[in-house]
């Protein structure tokens, strides 16, 4: 399909600037969002429509779909990108800091799935794309919070998909691992306020090395964009779409675990059961 209109938050930098310029060199439609409203440097302007978004104020979703239709009138693929990241032990989140990254990460994109739902269904096509992580699927010490918002968004993902199958709707969860974006810089993650010096050999010890690959991430933007836009133009996209060697390797690692602790406590699972029912 070509010629479609693409709804893609957080534009103006990472995976999101990457995947709006694919899409526009592909000859779609592009409606972008920042909190600015300002297109970004670089980005071809020809298809290209930005809308202001301020991604946790449900009044700022609902007059940025307001605009979008009356741009296009419809929406082809839906990309919940915009976000960011919380690192620190889960102790120390205090409850303002999950409760403003859960707004950000997981309520706004289901405000912004629930805003675009009822065209797309009486479309009868069209795509959710839903920008989760490595660290929902293979949390790692220090990023538990943020790997909770992504392991929610995950997981609604995968029912999303089943309630919208009849509809002709599909349904992606892209998990990337490290990408050579500015994820790690202060602009798209914090620290938690507060810290606990026993935690300096697990959660301490794994953000320090986090950080230190700020710029040298094996993940290129453009080719992950790439791999997005093949998902798209699949005949049957995948339900999950991990991004970059690393996100592999976590994936397998914790698949491994999975499979381990399932084989050697099957006996102790199924006699849970009533009797009668074995």
């Amino acid at each position: 399909m070509t010629n479609r209109v693409w709804f893609i938050t957080g534009i103006s930098r990472g995976l999101g600037y990457a995947l709006a310029h694919a899409a526009l060199e592909h000859g779609d439609q592009v409606i972008g969002t920042t909190r600015s409203g300002r297109v970004p440097d670089g980005l071809p302007a020809h298809n290209l429509d930005v809308l202001p978004l301020e991604a946790g104020d449900p009044t700022s979703i609902e007059h940025a779909f307001a605009s979008a239709y009356a741009l296009h009138d419809r929406i082809d693929v839906l990309v919940n990108n915009a976000g960011y990241g919380l690192l620190g032990p889960v102790e120390t989140a205090s409850d303002q800091e999950v409760r403003d990254i859960f707004n950000i990460n997981l309520f706004a994109p289901l405000a912004i799935i629930r805003h675009a739902l009822p065209k797309m269904r009486d479309q009868g096509r069209g795509h959710i794309i839903n920008i989760s992580s490595i660290a929902g699927i293979a949390p790692a010490p220090g990023s538990g919070i943020y790997a909770g918002t992504k392991a929610a968004l995950s997981a609604i993902s995968y029912a999303l998909a089943q309630e919208l199958a009849p509809f002709g709707l599909w349904v992606t969860s892209v998990e990337p691992g490290s990408f050579r974006t500015d994820f790690l810089s202060s602009r798209s993650v914090l620290r938690t306020g507060s810290n606990v010096d026993d935690y300096a050999a697990t959660s301490g010890r794994a953000v320090d090395g986090l950080l230190t690959k700020d710029g040298k991430q094996a993940g290129d933007p453009r080719r992950g964009a790439l791999a997005i836009l093949e998902a798209v133009n699949a005949d049957e996209p995948p339900l999950d779409l991990l991004l970059g060697s690393d996100a592999l390797q976590r994936a397998q690692t914790r698949l491994d675990r999975f499979d381990d602790d399932l084989r050697r406590w099957e006996d102790v699972s199924r006699g849970t059961d009533f009797r009668e029912m074995a």
